[in-house]
């Protein structure tokens, strides 16, 4: 296998685990009364800034026309945009860790043996911290578009539509469930490039509970060696 492919397959799956999509909504007509878009999702971007730290688990669903369904679940850590850590509990013990400096990827079921590290980009809200994709000023960044109500978890939310107005972005679409109670999502959907349909759902929220430094930090399984990405 080449050092591309050895590199470019777990790399792909961290951006599952970090981006979601479920059967996207169909486009919706703007109905009498509906909520502004644009506000729903500033006021979630203000929810968000607000945030010192998150904890939810999550359970993702990736739907690849090339390879099928996969699906994962584990728990999911962030204290600003650099600092994010998931750690799945299926597969039990991969991980995608941002530490503030690099980006970890263990994913021995799709890479046995390895972990890459890479620099976080110099614009780490537009690297793998899929909140900050979606968060970070999406009334500038994005053609927002109220689609209806719903309830997930037994919650009410405001299902919004997401296209992205700028290029560079992992993805062409996304609908994203936000808590009408504390304006955080709940579920991102998103269609990548490629057509895969990505989901994940996020439950148990945390706002603002005190997280560890250690949760942050990455160490390399024995017998493990690291690819530099």
């Amino acid at each position: 296998m080449s050092r591309e492919s050895r590199v470019a397959r777990p790399v792909r799956r961290a951006l599952g685990a970090l981006v979601a999509a479920l059967l996207l909504a169909g486009p919706a007509a703007a109905q009498p009364g509906a909520p502004d878009g644009n506000a729903v999702v500033t006021r979630a971007a203000e929810a968000y800034r607000r945030l010192s730290s998150l904890e939810a688990a999550f359970t993702q669903r990736i739907d690849d026309p090339m390879v099928g369904l996969l699906e994962s679940a584990g728990r999911v850590w962030q204290a600003g945009n650099d600092r994010l850590a998931m750690r799945f509990s299926d597969p039990a013990g991969e991980a995608v860790v941002m530490d503030g400096r690099h980006l970890w990827i263990y994913t021995p079921s799709t890479a046995p043996g390895q972990v890459i590290r890479m620099p976080l980009p110099e614009r780490p809200t537009y690297g793998f911290n899929v909140l900050a994709w979606i968060l970070d000023r999406p009334a500038e960044r994005y053609r927002v578009k109220w689609l209806r109500a719903d309830r997930i978890g037994g919650r009410a939310a405001d299902v919004v539509e997401m296209i992205p107005r700028e290029e560079g972005m992992p993805f062409t679409r996304a609908v994203v469930w936000l808590d009408r109670g504390d304006a955080l999502p709940r579920r991102l959907e998103v269609r990548e490039p490629g057509g895969s349909l990505r989901t994940i759902d996020l439950s148990g929220l945390k706002p603002n509970a005190p997280v560890g430094a250690r949760t942050f930090v990455f160490e390399v399984p024995r017998g493990a060696r690291v690819v530099e990405g």
